[in-house]
């Protein structure tokens, strides 16, 4: 079992390859995206694209990237900054899996509702 402060939210094959899930938490402002690349690495994000806010968990998985399904703007899943010549990032969380299952950072999970 992962050290205090991480929270399961389910198995890794509950999120399709080259696709994510979508995490809502009770009482949070924004939810997470969960994302699986082809090689089945995991990453979250805030489900935010910094250009017009929107949901990366809609968008398409190439490599260790998402484009966001509003404007194409290419986004990295391990830090969550967009890709030149946009700027801006969303947050990234923390991920482990263990035993097939993923699990979410939750102090980083609180330091995105600030």
């Amino acid at each position: 079992m992962p050290d205090a402060g991480w929270i399961e939210i389910g198995e890794v094959d509950d999120i399709p390859r080259r696709g994510a899930r979508r995490v809502t938490r009770p009482g949070a402002a924004l939810p997470i995206a969960v994302f699986r690349t082809a090689d089945d690495e995991i990453f979250a994000l805030v489900d935010r694209c910094p250009h017009k806010s929107g949901p990366l968990s809609e968008g398409i998985v190439q490599g260790c990237a998402v484009a966001c399904p509003l404007h194409g703007w290419v986004i990295q899943l391990d830090s969550g900054a967009a890709e030149a010549p946009d700027e801006g990032s969303t947050s990234a969380v923390p991920v482990k899996i263990e035993a097939g299952r993923v699990w979410l950072h939750m102090p980083s999970l609180e330091a995105c509702d600030r």
